[in-house]
């Protein structure tokens, strides 16, 4: 008999061992980028177009050297000292687009190809290759790193989001799964009380 599914609890502690690597959670707006016959369209984290809320972001990006492409990216808009500013985000939208950037961190397809059943360090290192080839000033590769409980302590002083640790030879996929594992910490905890409270009322 198959045993019934039960809750998982969210993941509090970072992962260790070398199976996992670990980004920096960015806190910004998920935003897929997908190129095709030298048009850009930009998508929301539901699905919704943004590519006209965002011209100048979409002009630049047509610049990444494929006929056709799709990246998974968060939109950021950075303070002087480097970390996102997820309060002043919507305004810059409006009124200073020439700030924002995206940071990506997956690549899904390129030219055509499915890279989504491939793993992930390999779908990585193509879209580190693919985006130094770009040299689009807005767009940048999420950086990745071996040690997570570092990353944490790191995130933790620079009151970042969190991190977010994926397994090494995962395949892509959408949604929730246990690939993927994200840490908050306890500075954006802490900074963004108002918000926190109401992702915990979402039970």
């Amino acid at each position: 008999m198959t045993a019934s599914p039960r809750f998982v609890p969210p993941c509090k502690h970072v992962p260790a061992g070398e199976s996992w690597v670990h980004e920096p959670k960015l806190d910004g707006y998920r935003l897929q980028v997908v190129k095709c016959g030298g048009k850009i369209r930009l998508y929301s984290r539901r699905g919704n177009v943004w590519t006209s809320r965002l011209p100048v972001l979409a002009e630049a990006l047509t610049a990444v050297p494929a006929s056709a492409v799709i990246l998974d990216a968060e939109l950021c808009l950075l303070r002087a000292d480097g970390s996102p500013d997820f309060y002043r985000l919507q305004a810059a939208i409006g009124r200073r687009q020439h700030e924002l950037a995206a940071y990506a961190f997956d690549l899904l397809d390129l030219d055509g190809e499915d890279l989504r059943p491939q793993p992930l360090t390999t779908c990585r290192r193509r879209m580190e290759r693919l985006l130094r080839r770009a040299k689009v000033p807005c767009l940048h590769p999420v950086e990745a790193f071996d040690d997570g409980p570092a990353l944490l302590d790191v995130a933790e002083r620079h009151r970042l989001e969190g991190v977010v640790s994926k397994r090494r030879d995962a395949p892509y996929r959408a949604g929730e799964c246990r690939d993927w594992r994200k840490v908050k910490t306890q500075a954006w905890r802490e900074a963004n009380k108002a918000r926190w409270r109401l992702f915990e009322k979402v039970r």
